[in-house]
């Protein structure tokens, strides 16, 4: 990062390219270096597994400080009260570093599959697992994922540019999810093509609501994945003069144990936003479209289906034009993306295409997508990228 008249912040070296924009908005030169040690601190506890355990030490510091000015102020009984909820805390807080961080615990049993769910149910069932069992998966589960992927890769894209998924069976340090180790990595070809970016999406999400159906747990990790280590247990299979990596799926058996941040954290991100807010009738994304009414009604379940769909950091920044025919039928779907994001935008808009696809399928419907390409350099939102028309 360059300053006028000033070389770049040797401070900031090492730090990625969010990090050094967001801090660029730091006013002074003191508090620019103040927070990038703080954020280089948070890094190293990220990537080395801590940050989860350490976070819940900071409101417990607060509830000991609170407890002892009560205390100087002879509030007996409220420092005694909240002397107990820190010893709670601080309860909870090892209890999760025996059982989660030092892995040691009571065995836990397999989750079962979901074969009796429909198309729709599963969709709506699958959640981000943050936190994993011990043990890998089965032989089979592991034969039936890789099924799914050779099945989906192989299948038609919208873009032309080809999309792999590797899998890597370690114990990698990704940010919130614990205990992953087993992952899919997906990587497409180095120039930016945002089409593979949505194929992306599209192709893994396919694979997550496979492993959904065989009981495993998934979780889409971007920002929280340390990319070097990545490429490092590729090896030889990654080329980094012509790939680059999107996005990786932690894969296993979901666990009862999870530390207490990533609780709060996968509570915070569960709301979803409703239909109405999500599918439109016109292009201004001003108009909601009545998902119980004709002739809308009939794919009632697939906007649901998108509406649950996943987005980095719960963003939810795809949205829907559904236009009609002067018959008043469905002639297509325009899917969009609401920020200028260049992977999380359309790797989330990709999922929904997924899902989409999924849930036509299981109504009998049949369609096929067509991409509308548009300017590299387009910062005018809406950006329509992909639209779907029934066959």
């Amino acid at each position: 990062m360059k300053e006028a008249g000033h070389q770049p912040d040797d401070f900031m070296a090492g730090l990625g390219a969010n990090e050094r924009a967001i801090l660029e908005r730091v006013p002074t030169e003191g508090l620019r270096r103040f927070a990038a040690s703080v954020v280089r601190t948070k890094m190293k506890l990220q990537f080395t597994g801590w940050l989860q355990y350490v976070i819940p030490l900071l409101p417990l510091a607060l509830l000991l400080a609170i407890s002892g000015v009560a205390l100087l102020l002879g509030l007996s009984r409220v420092a005694g009260g909240i002397g107990i909820a820190a010893g709670a805390l601080l309860a909870v807080v090892l209890f999760d570093l025996v059982t989660v961080k030092f892995r040691i615990r009571l065995p836990e049993r397999r989750p079962p599959r979901n074969d009796h769910l429909s198309a729709f149910d599963l969709m709506r069932t699958r959640r981000s697992c943050r936190s994993f069992q011990t043990r890998l998966m089965s032989d089979d589960d592991r034969s039936a994922l890789f099924a799914s992927v050779q099945r989906h890769v192989g299948a038609s894209t919208i873009g032309a540019t080809p999309v792999r998924l590797e899998y890597i069976r370690e114990r990698l340090t990704v940010w919130p999810t614990v205990n992953g180790s087993e992952f899919l990595v997906a990587i497409v070809p180095l120039p930016y093509d945002r089409e593979a970016v949505i194929d992306v999406g599209r192709t893994l999400q396919k694979v997550v609501m496979d492993a959904t159906r065989l009981g495993l747990g998934t979780c889409w990790i971007g920002p929280g994945a340390d990319h070097e280590s990545l490429k490092r247990h590729l090896g030889e299979r990654f080329d980094p003069e012509r790939e680059q990596i999107i996005c990786t799926c932690a894969v296993g058996y979901r666990s009862l144990y999870a530390p207490l941040f990533v609780r709060v954290f996968s509570a915070m991100f569960r709301r979803r936003l409703t239909v109405s807010e999500l599918f439109f009738s016109d292009a201004g994304l001003s108009t909601p479209i009545d998902i119980t009414a004709p002739p809308y009604a009939r794919l009632a379940r697939t906007f649901e289906a998108c509406q649950w769909a996943p987005s980095s950091y719960n963003g939810q920044t795809t949205r829907a034009v559904v236009r009609t025919d002067g018959a008043g039928e469905v002639e297509g779907v325009d899917f969009c993306a609401t920020t200028t994001s260049r992977y999380y935008a359309p790797v989330a808009l990709g999922i929904w295409c997924a899902n989409w696809e999924l849930g036509c399928d299981a109504l009998g419907l049949r369609g096929r997508f067509e991409p509308r390409p548009v300017p590299a350099d387009q910062r005018a939102l809406p950006r329509y990228d992909i639209t779907w028309r029934p066959q």
